[in-house]
């Protein structure tokens, strides 16, 4: 026995005197994929607990389901596996990504998702969940089975090619024979270990009535293989063995470049989740004493206070409780300067703190954080085909019905013309123009891009971006949050003619007032803060703010807030003439119980790259159009500070929705640029949008792109990033359909033996890789 719990079982057998039980048996137990019951190795996928790890709620009576899965070889098996599945009234749709090997089902919640993945297995795919832990278990697997076939028929391909020397220069009779079947030894296993990947594509194809790249591949090698092997016992005809292990071995070759290719694209993606710490270290009062805990992720949950140390990774997303520290947030905003926390800012998990500890207060955890619904954004992404990508893999499939009738045309020439040189011809036919170089064309090109922008901080959420940025016409900006920052700042202070205070001990005293408010116009004073202290502080709403400092009682507010103090003759003597100086701004009176002291000037700050993104759109000729619901003061003077000529003040939601589809009707082409909830209609309404990195966790998700680092100029990258993929693109269609059009009728004429076309159609394919690659960087 090999252990002792073997020799166990087997012993309680014989004592149960079923000893003799295989002697009697008439048949064998079903197998699993035969039970009536189904594969009940999937049953447990319908838990709740096991779902939680990598199914969503989609709305409310259907979930999503991510999944990876093994056996995908080619852009054919996502169309494959996507008309399999919806034939299942439960599924509503199937989305597979053959870069990534993911595949995203949302199907109704009632029905069994165990059904789902034997369904799945029925076809030869093996599902599982698509958790980071799975994805890299899928990684290692794929490239170490990958290198194994290689190096299989690499050693075969060496070996039949020194046999064949043998053969081709003077050995006949016993020693022929002899080095035939030598070559066929070594052959076989080429064939039936580093080429059957081939066939079991093909075979799964045929079964499904639907033709794949990988069928005349497989037909290829194994027409060749079959006549070698006739050859051989019959001691009569042509060997191929050394073409069939040199044509698999370049196959295999390419298929490996391209696997790398793939997880090069998704590491450029960033499988976020993967820099997540294990542990977090939670801070929980014991005797009146904060005491240091380190606990699992999964045990945080918002509310719990951590404390992050200098070199660490935030574990969640948070607000600043305690502490002054730098942030690296490159990895959401490909910006690599620190950004400076202080208490109240909010952090996002997966960030790294780089100076001084920072006590955090737990506000979402595992899936319902930033990083986590970027991920989620990417994947579906990656996930939607455009429409071009949709042409190419119809293009591909017509092109292997029609190329399998050409062969057959073609080995029915041979064999009246010259039949001794039919079935070598044939094969090169079937092999050089198989069109895998056509159907990597374009998702090789946009899975780079994709990844490009990621880099710089332009998450693309939808397939369509990409192409759609290549055909825009028109820009439209929305005025708060997304030209400006929305966050004011002090632009203008005018003393009164009764204070003899400085500019800066009258924004230290409004700074003092404004000390512990939440309210948007009190971040303006932040640098004046703590100079003075108020007391006694009480807001009043839609008017301002009173505080006592140093036994005197201070207003910070509108004119009517102040005027209470005073009689209507001190209030006409106030300047009014400062609204002259700068409409724009949002004007606060400071006041003491005696006297007004100064108005105060707040306005939205400009980005600082929003000219350079205007300048740069004019140059490529796209129409530039600020639509804001802000007063038209304000709207009027920011556009005229950016040279926009075309702008609309005062638009509700409807209004700016009315005023784009009136664009769009008129043929513009408009990519919509916004961040608040009121641009949520124009955003899902755009030919493509883009939602800044602050807004609204509604607006990111009807956008179709999330711009990270809120830096405007990335806009102007995009279109550029998205002009040279259309033109990698048009590259790789013209170099796939030429290289198809050339090495047809060569292959046909009988001027490119097997071994050739082996090498030819998988040069093809690494030069579209290689060329789509250079948009990466």
């Amino acid at each position: 026995m090999c252990c002792p719990g073997c020799q166990a079982v087997a012993t309680a057998i014989v004592d149960g005197g079923l000893e003799n039980f295989y002697q009697f048996r008439t048949v064998a137990n079903d197998r699993p994929d035969t039970n009536p019951h189904g594969d009940q190795r999937f049953a447990i996928y319908d838990l709740p607990e096991v779902q939680s790890e990598f199914v969503i709620p989609f709305d409310a009576s259907f979930k999503q389901a991510n999944l990876l899965l093994e056996g995908i070889t080619c852009a054919a098996c996502s169309w494959l596996i996507e008309t399999h599945l919806k034939k299942n009234p439960a599924i509503q749709s199937v989305t597979v990504n053959v870069s990534t090997h993911r595949c995203a089902i949302v199907w109704d919640a009632r029905e069994s998702l165990a059904e789902i993945f034997r369904s799945l297995v029925t076809i030869g795919y093996m599902p599982r969940p698509a958790t980071d832990d799975q994805q890299q278990q899928l990684i290692k697997k794929e490239n170490r089975i990958a290198l194994f076939r290689i190096g299989v028929a690499g050693f075969g391909m060496m070996q039949a090619m020194m046999v064949a020397v043998g053969m081709y220069t003077g050995a006949t009779d016993f020693w022929l024979d002899f080095l035939r079947w030598l070559s066929m030894l070594v052959a076989t296993p080429v064939v039936f270990f580093s080429a059957w990947p081939f066939f079991q594509a093909a075979w799964r194809s045929v079964k499904m009535r639907h033709l794949v790249m990988d069928v005349p591949v497989a037909l290829a090698i194994g027409l060749a293989y079959l006549a070698s092997v006739w050859a051989t016992i019959t001691s009569t005809g042509e060997v191929y063995f050394e073409s069939v292990s040199m044509f698999t071995f370049f196959l295999l070759l390419g298929r490996y470049v391209e696997l790398r290719a793939r997880h090069r694209n998704r590491l450029a993606f960033g499988n976020l989740a993967q820099l997540m710490p294990l542990t977090a270290c939670c801070l929980r009062e014991e005797n009146g004493c904060e005491v240091e805990h380190n606990l699992p992720l999964a045990v945080l949950k918002p509310g719990d206070l951590i404390l992050v140390k200098p070199g660490e990774t935030f574990p969640c997303d948070g607000r600043v409780i305690a502490g002054q520290s730098a942030v690296v947030e490159a990895l959401l905003t490909g910006e690599s300067n620190p950004v400076t926390k202080a208490v109240g800012d909010r952090v996002i998990a997966g960030t790294m703190n780089q100076h001084s500890p920072l006590k955090v207060e737990v506000n979402a955890v595992a899936g319902q954080t930033q990083l986590s619904a970027i991920e989620r954004m990417a994947t579906r992404a990656a996930e939607e085909k455009p429409q071009q990508v949709l042409a190419a893999d119809r293009t591909a499939r017509f092109f292997i019905a029609r190329l399998l009738i050409v062969c057959s045309a073609v080995f029915a020439f041979w064999m009246w013309y010259r039949p001794e040189d039919a079935f070598w011809i044939t094969l090169s036919v079937l092999v050089v123009t198989c069109p895998c170089a056509l159907a990597l064309a374009m998702p090789a090109a946009l899975s780079a891009a994709t990844a490009n922008l990621r880099k710089r901080g332009f998450l693309v959420a939808r397939g369509h971006v990409i192409e759609g940025l290549n055909d825009i016409t028109r820009v439209i900006f929305d005025k708060t949050g997304t030209l400006t920052r929305g966050q004011f700042v002090v632009e203008n202070v005018i003393p009164l003619s009764s204070t003899i205070l400085s500019r800066d001990e009258l924004l230290a005293l409004a700074a003092a007032l404004e000390a512990g408010s939440n309210h948007p116009l009190a971040a303006a004073f932040n640098a004046w803060r703590d100079r003075v202290n108020a007391s006694d502080i009480r807001q009043v709403t839609a008017a301002g703010v009173e505080g006592r400092i140093d036994n005197t009682t201070y207003r910070l507010g509108t004119i009517s807030f102040i005027t209470e103090w005073f009689d209507t003759t001190d209030a006409l003597a106030l300047p009014q003439e400062v609204l002259l100086q700068g409409n724009h701004q949002t004007w606060l009176l400071l006041a003491d119980e005696k006297h007004p002291l100064a108005w105060i000037g707040l306005a939205d700050e400009i980005r600082p790259d929003a000219p350079m993104l205007i300048q740069s759109l004019k140059k490529q000729g796209i129409a530039i159009e600020l639509l804001s619901g802000d007063q038209p003061a304000a709207v009027s003077h920011l556009a005229q500070q950016l040279g926009i000529d075309t702008f609309t003040a005062g638009a509700t939601p409807g209004d700016k929705l009315s005023h784009m589809s009136a664009r769009q009707a008129a043929g513009d082409k408009v990519l919509m640029i916004g961040d608040g909830i009121n641009d949520v209609p124009v955003l899902a309404g755009a030919d493509v949008s883009v939602a800044m990195a602050s807004a609204s966790d509604l607006a990111q998700t009807r956008a179709d792109a999330v711009l990270l680092n809120n830096q405007l100029a990335v806009i102007a990258e995009a279109l550029i990033i998205a002009r040279r993929t259309k033109a990698v693109i048009r590259q790789n269609l013209r170099f796939s359909l030429l290289y198809n059009l050339l090495a047809l009728p060569l292959a046909a004429a009988g001027m490119i033996p097997p071994w050739l076309a082996a090498i030819g159609m998988t040069a093809s394919s690494l030069i579209v890789i290689f060329n789509a690659l250079r948009l990466v960087d």
